[in-house]
């Protein structure tokens, strides 16, 4: 589906955009979800050599969102979801949510619950593989 917005730090996302050169990790979660708050390290840590983007389902307006961030030093950027409207759209029903997107648009890879940091490095290197 598509997914496109202004992030919380006021940037501009298209999914089509940014899944143009490389994979894209969309990554579902919510301030209330623990095994979120577990994840988000991991998260933090694989937007910092890959492209990620994720939404904050459910979690509140705003302001409510940037006040979680900060309290778990979390820097991934992030377009909230206050209604569940995207989660909908993407056939979220649970969180934490994973979704591999590669160069071409299409998902590649699904996970729900605590994925591993190696495990979804992974997926985003398959989704991005070409054959010589």
């Amino acid at each position: 589906p598509p997914l496109a917005g202004v992030l919380l730090d006021g940037r501009s996302f298209d999914l089509l955009a940014a899944t143009k050169e490389r994979p894209v990790l969309v990554y579902f979660w919510a301030s209330w979800c623990s095994v979120c708050r577990l994840q988000q390290g991991t998260i933090d840590n694989i937007a910092r050599d890959h492209d990620v983007v994720t939404i904050a389902m459910r979690s509140g307006e705003a302001a409510a969102v940037q006040r979680h961030l900060a309290e778990h030093a979390a820097r991934f950027p992030v377009l909230n979801d206050p209604q569940g409207t995207r989660a909908t759209q993407w056939g979220v029903h649970a969180v934490p949510a994973s979704f591999v997107v590669d160069p071409r648009g299409r998902i590649r890879f699904v996970e729900v619950g605590y994925t591993t940091g190696w495990g979804l490095k992974a997926r985003l290197w398959w989704a991005g593989w070409r054959p010589g």
